[in-house]
């Protein structure tokens, strides 16, 4: 079947996932969707999608399922019960979410043992991109599994599709990804808390940077947050990042290999979560004193909204 003959699921609309439903819809794919909070569907059916009552729903009558989920335990939750009774022999999931590389070999071990096609999907971007057509994406599988979803990996990503090899690799990729974007993203917070506390204007610093050999994309677009102190809509989420950052932690120390600079930016970030800032950009670290022993203030007030 060509592309537009499958019948498609996007299961998880948050940034990424919406993205992507967006883009499928704008490209004549027209997928059924499925997320719990309601308001996020609705756009989406005006646009052309078809709304499930219920991921399970989603999932029955789909040639491909994509997944794009919080974390491994909404995996569990979400596919491996609810839609996995739903599943046929030959469905493709391909798996969007950030997970640990060792969990995304056992979910394709699970899912193989009932005929089900598991392909990762690491996306590199923003939502904006996803909706445009313009990520990147890593992908890791079995080769003929990955050649057979090409038509769907191309109309999400005009920057082109790479192919890393064996399940695993790609929530690798997307786990090195998202500890450098945690460990630039705190060390750009520590660098206006220094500057500031010799006196300098935060504005002035990162204007600096921005105009500097130091400036970088990713690096810009935490600043514009640091800019404004105005942490929502996040752009990428701390408890995401610190849960992606904890991930990365974990499944390095299971090989024998240390992250020091991951791990203390990790705290920085666990810390941020425990002072109520999780649903904000994971930038507000840069609001958090060196020590975190107590609330912060402006976390706790919502003067950094």
């Amino acid at each position: 079947m060509t592309a537009p003959d499958r019948r498609l699921a996007v299961v998880g609309l948050g940034g990424m996932g919406g993205g992507v439903a967006r883009r499928l819809v704008a490209a004549g794919l027209a997928p059924t969707v499925f997320n719990r909070t309601r308001s996020r569907v609705d756009p989406l059916v005006a646009a052309g999608a078809r709304a499930a009552a219920s991921a399970a729903e989603a999932a029955a009558t789909a040639d491909i399922v994509m997944v794009s989920l919080s974390d491994e335990r909404a995996v569990e939750e979400v596919l491996f019960t609810e839609m996995l009774p739903v599943l046929r022999p030959g469905t493709a999931v391909v798996e969007m979410t950030t997970l640990a590389p060792e969990y995304a070999r056992e979910a394709a071990r699970r899912l193989g043992e009932i005929g089900v096609r598991r392909v990762e999907a690491c996306l590199v971007g923003n939502p904006e991109m996803a909706q445009a057509g313009q990520l990147r994406v890593f992908v890791a599988g079995e080769r003929a599994d990955v050649d057979d979803l090409r038509p769907v990996f191309d109309a999400m990503a005009r920057q082109g599709m790479l192919y890393l090899g064996p399940t695993g690799r790609a929530a690798a990729m997307k786990l090195a990804f998202n500890l450098l974007l945690g460990v630039q993203t705190a060390g750009l917070a520590e660098a206006v808390v220094f500057a500031e506390q010799a006196g300098l204007d935060r504005e002035l610093l990162l204007t600096a940077i921005q105009k500097s050999g130091w400036r970088s994309p990713v690096l810009n677009f935490r600043a514009d947050f640091m800019r404004t102190r105005s942490y929502e809509p996040a752009g990428f989420r701390t408890a995401l990042m610190a849960k992606d950052m904890r991930l990365a932690v974990g499944d390095a120390e299971r090989q024998g290999v240390p992250l020091p600079m991951t791990r203390q930016a990790a705290q920085r970030y666990e810390a941020a979560v425990a002072n109520g800032a999780g649903d904000r950009d994971a930038a507000v670290v840069v609001e958090l004193p060196t020590t975190t022993a107590n609330p912060v203030p402006a976390l706790q007030n919502g003067a950094t909204r």
